[in-house]
């Protein structure tokens, strides 16, 4: 028995390290084969440069979305919802189990106006054998509070605290809108630039708390349940994310 727990630590240990690695790797690989862009700004402290990058990322995909009518998010969707989180990189992958990891940001409207942007993570997938990684961008635009609420209380499991439903794509899907806004929450991915949307019944959204106190010295939920000054840190994904949907939901 102590020889099966010993065997089941290193294998949770392993598991680990080559998902952390896996990660790495994917948004190095990824953000070479992009246009140069943006030098990391001057007053960036050297500890909170990763989040930095990853609000960049995050800005980044959400203009991509934003500027593709014919394929992206449709702009009305946008107008209408609560909230938006942006988990570039996320990667499938292990060594022994299957399931999604990333990291991400989530902006909450308040008085008409986006919030201070948050560290979130996501998790959770399939169990199966595979070793190997995608990198896919994934995105959830939350149309009420109720997902929030549930982060708020304590973690939120798509499906489960609020139902979530494969979001609509591109202009075509405008007109049909109005009648079919059912889920509180849509989810989108991008994999090789093609956005579409994505089933994640059963993932599982939480706050990453380390990078939250790293960037503002409070945790998600302090920053979510009380207005407070955006960070220079998350400030391209806040500008992103005020630029590119600007209306408040009716």
């Amino acid at each position: 028995m102590p020889e099966k727990k010993l065997l089941l630590r290193m294998s949770l240990i392993i598991f680990a390290v080559t998902l952390s690695s896996a990660y790495a790797g994917l948004q190095d690989r990824d953000r070479s084969q992009r246009p140069t862009r943006q030098q990391p700004r001057a007053d960036i402290p050297k500890d909170v440069e990763n989040q930095y990058e990853r609000a960049l990322d995050a800005a980044e995909v959400l203009r991509d979305l934003t500027q593709t009518p014919d394929e992206g998010i449709p702009s009305h969707l946008l107008d209408r919802a609560h909230g938006v989180a942006v988990f570039p990189h996320v990667i499938k992958a292990a060594f022994g189990i299957g399931g999604r990891w990333g990291k991400g940001l989530l902006s909450v409207r308040q008085g008409g106006q986006w919030g201070t942007p948050v560290f979130v993570d996501i998790t959770g997938g399939s169990f199966g054998f595979q070793i190997g990684g995608e990198a896919t961008d994934l995105v959830l635009v939350f149309m009420n509070r109720r997902g929030v609420d549930s982060l708020l209380r304590s973690k939120l499991k798509l499906g489960a605290d609020a139902t979530v439903a494969a979001g609509p794509v591109g202009r075509s899907a405008e007109a049909g809108i109005d009648v079919a806004l059912n889920a509180e929450i849509y989810s989108y991915s991008r994999s090789k630039g093609l956005f579409a949307g994505v089933a994640l019944d059963g993932a599982v959204v939480d706050f990453d708390n380390s990078a939250n106190r790293d960037v503002y010295g409070v945790e998600g939920r302090q920053l979510l349940s009380a207005r407070r000054q955006a960070s220079p840190v998350t400030a391209p994904f806040h500008s992103a994310l005020a630029r590119n949907t600007p209306r408040s939901p009716k």
